[in-house]
């Protein structure tokens, strides 16, 4: 059940960023839930392995070459699907980078609510 509200959270996160960003399309809450789900995809499946394979240059950079590898990834998701565009590669990054704030605060928002005590505290 988590894995569908954190799903739904991107594509939420995914239509922020296109409202606020020029330059991003997202057709509707079915493109932006496709498109979630795909970018999803990419970064669990093909993010590690081109962190990997550019590892000497990430070092060098002091990591800020994730930032391209992120934008690469958000150019491509959106020039494969249709519903989603991006129009170009700085704008993909800074798409990423709206998308992973958003997502992440979003899901902040939702999941970092305490469970209630029980009034039972046995250490204090």
């Amino acid at each position: 059940m988590q894995l569908i509200v954190i799903w739904i959270l991107n594509a939420l996160a995914l239509l922020t960023v296109a409202y606020v960003l020029p330059g991003i399309t997202v057709d509707g809450i079915e493109s932006a839930l496709i498109a979630a789900l795909i970018l999803g995809l990419i970064n669990t499946l093909l993010r590690p392995l081109l962190i990997l394979l550019t590892l000497p240059v990430t070092v060098v950079t002091l990591g800020l070459f994730i930032l391209v590898i992120n934008g690469l990834l958000f150019w491509f998701a959106g020039s494969v699907l249709k519903g989603f565009e991006v129009s170009g590669f700085w704008v993909g990054v800074a798409g990423a980078l709206l998308y992973s704030i958003f997502s992440s605060v979003l899901a902040m928002l939702i999941f970092s609510r305490k469970p209630p005590t029980s009034g039972n505290n046995l250490h204090g």
